[in-house]
């Protein structure tokens, strides 16, 4: 019987893995791929960690890995299939082991949605980049584009706009779907141009982005549009398939918890971008690992009075 059973291995599992090895849980760190770090291993540099200014975002998740390492945390690559609430314990389904634990702590992150074009795949993190807050600092006084047309999107390209010398907003169709009171921020701000009716084609650069080819859908005529980065904004799928059954996800698939990470399920936790939250950064992620499992501990408590 595990203490706590850590599903993911990204900043917010590898912190709640880290916190509860301190807190002398009997620990067990589930990841589906052969290398931890989650997204940050794809980030070409992050400029917005406390205390980590300028770190490639590959060597950030090694750092936290060794972390873990260094407290002798135990890792095992499997993909887990199904989680069972038993009540006092759950069991985890992961490659072809059963394990029982009191605690879990779902970890596993959530994917930004794709164009799915040529060039977006060989120049993420060297110009694509799907979060303007995590790099938008590295445009200062360039042209960049946002493709989307909701929330996210016109507010990273509000966000964008403050420092960028242009910014372009690529919407697939005729009018925006964000809130009006973004839409009327955005429309007021003289660096900005709205493209109605395009869609992105493809992504086109040596070692950095340079290029946009984009496509007016109604007339059907291209054209190069020259940028130096693209903010990919069309949606974010949190990856909650395996919560389905034990806890109520919202209308976007997140789960509602605490800052403590605890659900309407006893024992099931949740830390990182599947919390509904206002502000998903590595930093939320760490805190949300840390509070998850130090409620997992506790919990734990309980059984030993």
């Amino acid at each position: 019987m595990y203490d706590l059973i850590i599903i993911g291995s990204g900043p917010a599992g590898l912190s709640a893995a880290v916190y509860g090895k301190r807190a002398g849980l009997h620990l067990l760190v589930i990841e589906e791929k052969p290398m931890s770090g989650g997204q940050v291993l794809n980030t070409y540099e992050v400029d917005n960690y406390l205390g980590m200014p300028g770190m490639n975002g590959f060597d950030m998740g090694m750092e936290f890995r060794k972390h873990a390492d260094k407290l002798n945390v135990d890792f095992k690559e499997a993909t887990v299939s199904l989680v069972e609430d038993k009540g006092d314990y759950k069991l985890v389904h992961a490659g072809d082991e059963v394990m029982e634990t009191r605690n879990v702590v779902f970890a596993t992150g959530a994917e930004h949605a794709k164009l799915g074009v040529p060039g977006e795949e060989e120049l993420s993190g060297m110009g694509v980049s799907y979060c303007a807050t995590c790099d938008g600092a590295f445009f200062k006084g360039r042209t960049v584009a946002v493709v989307g047309g909701g929330d996210v999107a016109l507010e990273d390209a509000i966000y964008l706009a403050r420092t960028c010398e242009k910014v372009y907003l690529i919407h697939r169709r005729d009018e925006l779907r964000g809130a009006m009171i973004l839409q009327e921020e955005l429309k007021a701000l003289p660096n900005v141009e709205i493209l109605y009716n395009h869609i992105v084609t493809e992504i086109q650069g040596e070692d950095m982005v340079e290029n946009l080819q984009i496509k007016d859908v109604q007339s059907g005529a291209e054209q190069a549009l020259p940028v130096s980065g693209v903010f990919i904004a069309v949606g974010i799928h949190p990856n909650t398939e395996l919560l389905k059954n034990l806890v109520t996800l919202d209308e976007g698939g997140y789960v509602t918890a605490g800052e403590d990470g605890t659900t309407q399920c006893q024992g099931i936790l949740v830390a990182g971008d599947i919390r509904k939250k206002p502000l998903r950064q590595i930093v939320t992620a760490v805190a949300d690992g840390a509070n998850a499992a130090i409620s997992a501990a506790n919990y734990c408590n309980t059984f030993s009075k």
